[in-house]
């Protein structure tokens, strides 16, 4: 899709959202030129209406915004820059422009599982998940079942610090397995929300 860079005069938005975590760190706006250098050395470059150039976020500070992904809205007058950002994005020090913190959140999950994803395309050499597909799925489950038995060992101690370590074991273990089996966390978030959907009915119901 060409971009509409004719709407506010040679410039458009560009929102920039953490890859990881889904926050929006700050807004920019960007010229045909400064889009081409993004894209050509892989670092958010807007172009600065103060300084009236091009400007590379972190070309001082160090503090670069490395792009991940670029999308387009429906109108292609507006962009979506998805980045790993190197240190904090604003000026002030605080993590985003909007002085919120950047963390993971339950966005992070979606990242784990992209990670593990290109894992098995690319299957590099020394990486444990590599090890794991290169094994097979019964490898996998047996590390799935592995990993419950540990979960329901700390559990009973009732130590939440080494409960919260296996159950992060068995996760990423899960997310292996989805991986390998097709299934997406979007998959699982859908069928845990038609399940919610359900039980909210079947009490309505049973209250009646």
């Amino acid at each position: 899709m060409k971009l509409d860079f004719d709407k506010m005069g040679g410039l458009i938005p560009a929102i920039i959202q953490d890859n990881c975590t889904g926050k929006v760190l700050m807004l920019g706006f960007m010229n045909k030129e400064a889009y081409d250098k993004t894209q050509e050395i892989g670092k958010v470059t807007f172009f600065s209406r103060t300084k009236n150039r091009l400007w590379t976020k972190g070309e001082e500070s160090g503090h670069f915004l490395n792009v991940c992904s670029i999308t387009t809205d429906c109108d292609a007058d507006t962009l979506l820059i998805k980045v790993n950002p190197v240190g904090p994005v604003c000026h002030t020090g605080s993590d985003t422009c909007f002085d919120e913190k950047n963390e993971a959140d339950f966005y992070f999950i979606q990242y784990l599982q992209d990670f593990i994803d290109r894992r098995k395309s690319e299957m590099p050499e020394g990486s444990y998940t590599t090890y794991l597909f290169e094994k097979g799925l019964d490898k996998i489950l047996k590390k799935v079942g592995e990993e419950c038995t540990e979960v329901i060992i700390a559990g009973e101690k009732e130590d939440k610090a080494e409960t919260v370590y296996e159950i992060s074991d068995l996760a990423y273990h899960v997310l292996v397995l989805m991986v390998s089996a097709g299934i997406t966390v979007e998959d699982v978030t859908r069928e845990l929300e038609k399940r919610h959907v359900i039980d909210h009915k079947v009490k309505q119901e049973r209250m009646q």
